[in-house]
């Protein structure tokens, strides 16, 4: 395959995860590891689980981030580019046309939203599920994993996953660090020490200089971009987190108005693809095409040159045996905060009824059982959203 096929592949592919990846970052992740686990084999449960667990210490949008990174260790930077590209561009399309008719409130009908909520269920069941075979196949690790979850549901908060997370790698180099560590499962190095530290260099320093350049420079562009590269840059815990920052950052500017704003976050509910598109909703809203652009590259920069400036670092580490034992209790402990999240708010929110719980339990019957594509759980989602909603 020529390195250009290998770019429309991964283009075509992460569109289509694009169009159909509802409910959003762990459920995101749920479909990824569908598609670039299972299907494609293009990466081992082990190097998925290491990537996932590299981008829950980012900040900003860990389901893009680890998008990007399979699209890096695919296609170099510009399969990075291209994954993103193509699992971003269908939110961004969508909530841009919303901001022009967010007045109309009654274009999303209810049904579909509550139908995709139980899809992300099914979704997710199933990742965790696959997941926890390979990455807590012992009693330890288990036992790890069980701890994690307990924690971030009795102290549910960002902060809490990280602490978490560091907490499993600790157990897991005490219980695992004289055992011999498995060979050639690391992802291929597609970047180098170098471009990763210029990466890093460049995100800092935008995070500095942005400041002062919009304190300096009376332009709405300048104004945007520092807003919303800071919500990019300082963000853990996905789009949910996101969403009540950039309020703080739009509304009394005068950006948006109040009504605006909530009325987006409707339509990015509704839409599929990362919740930071939300930016390009709010971007069109202030300043039309031009300000959508600006909101949508200045929340997504951050993601990509923290992934790039970690990839070859964290790739590198994890060859070393103290490294690789660390994160065999990283990964199990990524299964819990993958638990906590499927529990609250993705189960919460979408079972209501027995009916809700005996339709999800239909989906994942056909997503794990019967081997069924995700764009037809999707479909089967939405359809059943809308015969529920006339019940």
């Amino acid at each position: 395959m020529s390195y250009i096929q290998r770019l429309t592949e991964i283009f075509l592919i992460s569109l289509r995860l694009g169009l159909t990846s509802f409910g959003g970052p762990v459920a995101h992740l749920g479909y990824f590891r569908h598609e670039y686990v299972e299907r494609r084999q293009w990466v081992s449960d082990r190097q998925y689980a290491d990537l996932v667990a590299l981008c829950q210490f980012l900040p900003g949008p860990a389901s893009s981030q680890v998008g990007i990174g399979i699209g890096i260790t695919r296609g170099g930077l510009v399969g990075g580019f291209i994954s993103f590209l193509g699992f971003t561009m269908p939110s961004v399309l969508l909530l841009m046309a919303a901001a022009v008719f967010f007045q109309q409130q009654g274009w999303i009908e209810a049904g579909i939203i509550d139908g995709l909520k139980l899809v992300a269920v099914a979704v997710v069941a199933h990742a965790v599920l696959g997941m926890g075979k390979s990455l807590a196949p012992d009693r330890p690790r288990v036992t790890i994993a069980a701890a994690a979850l307990i924690l971030l549901l009795l102290l549910p908060s960002a902060w809490m996953q990280v602490v978490v997370i560091l907490a499993g790698g600790a157990a897991g180099w005490l219980l695992y660090r004289h055992e011999k560590p498995e060979t050639g499962s690391g992802m291929p190095a597609a970047l180098s020490k170098k471009i990763g530290a210029g990466s890093l260099t460049i995100f800092f320093l935008l995070l500095g200089a942005l400041p002062l350049l919009r304190a300096f420079a009376d332009s709405l562009h300048v104004q945007i971009f520092d807003s919303f590269y800071r919500a990019g840059a300082l963000v853990f815990g996905g789009g949910h987190v996101v969403l009540p920052m950039l309020e703080r950052e739009v509304v009394p500017a005068g950006l948006v108005t109040e009504d605006t704003f909530l009325a987006g976050y409707g339509a990015a509910q509704a839409v599929p693809g990362p919740l930071f598109t939300f930016a390009s909703y709010l971007g069109m809203a202030a300043d039309g095409i031009p300000g959508a652009v600006t909101a949508t590259a200045a929340i997504f920069l951050p993601a990509f040159l923290l992934i790039i400036g970690a990839l070859p670092f964290w790739m590198l580490l994890r060859q070393y045996a103290p490294m690789r034992a660390a994160l065999m209790g990283v990964n199990a402990a990524v299964i819990g905060v993958l638990l906590a999240a499927f529990y609250d708010p993705i189960f919460t929110t979408a079972v209501e009824t027995p009916v809700d719980l005996a339709f999800a339990v239909l989906m994942f019957t056909l997503l794990y059982h019967w081997k069924q594509p995700a764009w037809r759980i999707v479909l089967v989602g939405v359809l059943g959203g809308l015969l529920l909603a006339l019940l």
